[in-house]
C-alpha cells in the first residue's frame, strides 16, 4: 500500500458535479473508517462546506509579496516602470503608483531602483480555514479575497497545510477548467477523477482537462454524471480513446433533491449506497485506500 494517497477531482466544465462527487467520496471513505481529509482548492468559489457542513476552528491569512514605495526617496526616474513586465507600476506626474493586484512579487523593481526607494511588503489575498465536518472529516478550505485576480498563491499555501499522516486519504476538490490554479492543485496527485456530463459542452471541456492531466502524467479515470441526458458522443469518444470510466451516475430527480438540500449521494440513496461503494472498491483495487 503506497504511503501517499492523494486523490483529486477535476472537471473541464463547471457545474458537472465535481464537488458532489468529491464530498460524497469523502463521506464514503469516512464511513468505512478511513481517516479522510477534504481540501477545497476551488478557492474562487469554495462550496464543499455546503455538503460537509464543517465547523471551522482555525483561520489564517494568505499573503503575497508586493512592491512598496517610499515617496520620500523616489526620484521619479521611471526605471522601475520600464522594468516591470506586469504593468504594476506607473508614474503619474512625479508620483509612483503600485498596483498590488498586478504585482507578481518578482523583485526586479527593488533591485533596479537607484535610490533604494522600493521595498517588499506582504499583501493579503485570501484566507485558509480548517475544521471538521460530518463523519468527523477534516476539512480545509481556501478562499480568495473578492476582486483579487491571482488564485494560485492561495491554492499553493492551502496545499502546504496538508502534512499527510500514515493511513490518511486526501481528497482534493480542484477548481473547474484547465487554468493555472487547476495545474497547481493537481501537482503531486496520485490519481485524478475527471467528472463530466454527456453533453457537447461536457465533452469539449473534458478534452481540455484531459490534455492537462496527460501532460502531467497523472493516472486518471472519468466519472460520468447525469448519465442519460445529452447524446452518445461522450461515450463514443471514451471508447475511441480507450479512456477508463470509473462510474456512471444516472440523471435522477432523487439525486437532484438531495443535492439541492445540501446532501451527498449517500443522502440520495440512504438504503442503497451501491453507486459509491463501486467507486470505493475501484480505489481499493488500485491500492489508493
Amino acid at each position: 500500500m503506497p504511503e501517499k494517497k492523494r486523490i483529486a477531482f477535476a472537471s473541464g466544465k463547471g457545474g458537472v458535479g465535481k464537488t458532489t462527487l468529491a464530498t460524497s467520496l469523502a463521506v464514503c471513505l469516512a464511513k468505512q473508517g478511513i481517516d479522510t481529509v477534504y481540501i477545497d482548492c476551488d478557492v474562487e468559489a469554495p462550496n464543499g462546506f455546503l455538503f460537509l457542513k464543517p465547523e471551522f476552528l482555525t483561520s489564517q491569512t494568505v499573503t503575497v509579496p508586493v512592491a512598496a514605495v517610499d515617496s520620500g526617496k523616489c526620484s521619479a526616474c521611471g526605471i522601475c516602470v520600464e522594468a516591470c513586465q506586469f504593468n504594476a507600476l506607473a508614474l503619474v506626474g512625479n508620483k509612483l503608483l503600485v498596483f498590488n493586484q498586478l504585482c507578481h512579487g518578482c523583485g526586479s523593481c527593488i533591485r533596479l531602483c537607484p535610490e533604494g526607494a522600493l521595498s517588499e511588503k506582504q499583501y493579503p489575498v485570501g484566507q485558509l480555514n480548517q475544521g471538521f465536518g460530518r463523519e468527523n472529516i477534516s476539512c480545509l478550505q481556501g478562499k480568495l479575497n473578492i476582486s483579487e485576480p491571482m488564485a494560485s498563491p492561495v491554492v499553493r499555501q492551502l496545499k502546504q497545510l496538508t502534512e499527510q499522516e500514515p493511513g490518511q486519504v486526501y481528497i482534493y476538490d480542484a477548481p473547474p477548467g484547465a487554468s493555472c490554479t487547476v495545474v497547481e492543485t493537481l501537482q503531486a496527485m496520485d490519481f485524478v477523477y475527471l467528472v463530466t456530463e454527456p453533453t457537447p459542452f461536457g465533452l469539449h471541456d473534458l478534452k481540455q482537462i484531459l490534455g492537462v492531466v496527460k501532460s502531467m502524467k497523472i493516472p486518471f479515470a472519468v466519472i460520468i454524471n447525469r448519465d442519460g441526458i445529452g447524446d452518445d458522443h461522450l461515450n463514443q469518444f471514451l471508447v475511441q480513446e480507450n479512456i477508463p470510466t470509473a462510474l456512471s451516475i444516472p440523471y435522477d430527480d432523487q439525486i437532484a433533491r438531495a443535492i439541492a438540500s445540501g446532501g451527498t449521494l449517500f443522502d440520495a440513496y440512504p438504503d442503497d449506497p451501491n453507486q459509491l461503494e463501486k467507486l470505493y472498491f475501484e480505489l481499493l483495487q488500485g491500492g489508493l485506500v
